[in-house]
């Protein structure tokens, strides 16, 4: 019996060699794929690097090249007059000189907000005064969806309603008291050098019509729309001698 335990130990030998010859250690130590890995791609993207500066430098050039540029254009346009209807503006601007003559002035710009089931919807409404300054004046409120078109529409429908108003010279011939709603508005003639003693929107309504020297006060609402339109009714009461006399047939 121990004779054939030699025996099969023996025989099973040769087996625990195969075991222990590890080829696969070989293979572990061999390792040229780790060193391919880790030879350096950060190489070649340190190469590369230079080539995003310059690409990242190279439209910032441009953008310094385009500033200079973009505001050379800027200054073009505000010295060749450009236009001049632009933002939301709630007061009177300075006056515009059209081509046929006619001061165009924007008394105020008012906002309106509709709440609808896709969100809000806004509307402008524009208060415009056209003059000559030599007597005719006409006021006018355009409405819609953009401040320009807003003023433009103010602008055509103020033309439309021009009416002639009498002036003693650079001021008025007579008092005037003129109430239109809740506005109250007092007009009276002033001596030469006075200039207008106005509020911004009477003082947008007499500029227009050409008066130079007045004195006037508003007494009732504040509303532009009322207060300018009871400015030009004012303005549309006013008579002179000639006319007074003509009307009674005296000389």
């Amino acid at each position: 019996m121990p004779d054939e335990e030699n025996q099969k130990n023996k025989d099973a030998a040769p087996v625990e060699e195969a075991t222990e010859v590890a080829p696969v250690e070989e293979a572990t130590e061999v390792a040229p794929v780790e060193e391919v890995t880790e030879v350096a791609p950060v190489e070649e993207a340190a190469e590369a690097a230079p080539v995003e500066e310059a690409a990242e430098a190279a439209p910032a050039e441009e953008t310094a090249k385009a500033e200079p540029a973009a505001q050379d254009s800027q200054a073009g346009n505000r010295r060749g007059g450009g236009n001049r209807r632009g933002g939301n503006r709630r007061g009177p601007r300075g006056p515009q000189q059209e081509s046929d003559g006619l001061t165009e002035k924007v008394i105020f710009i008012n906002r309106s907000t509709k709440v609808v089931k896709g969100g809000r919807r806004f509307g402008f409404s524009a208060l415009v005064v056209v003059g000559d300054k030599e007597g005719k004046v006409g006021l006018g409120i355009g409405k819609a969806r953009e401040v320009i078109a807003a003023i433009h529409k103010g602008n055509e429908d103020a033309r439309s309603q021009m009416v002639s108003v009498s002036l003693n010279g650079a001021t008025l011939p007579h008092e005037v008291f003129s109430i239109y709603d809740g506005a109250r508005v007092l007009l009276r003639p002033a001596s030469p050098g006075t200039g207008i003693i106005a509020g911004k929107t009477v003082r947008a309504v007499l500029e227009s019509a050409g008066v130079r020297d007045v004195l006037s006060k508003s007494l009732g609402s504040n509303n532009p729309t009322n207060v300018a339109k009871a400015a030009l009714q004012a303005l549309r009461e006013l008579r002179r001698r000639e006319e007074v006399m003509a009307v009674r047939d005296k000389n």
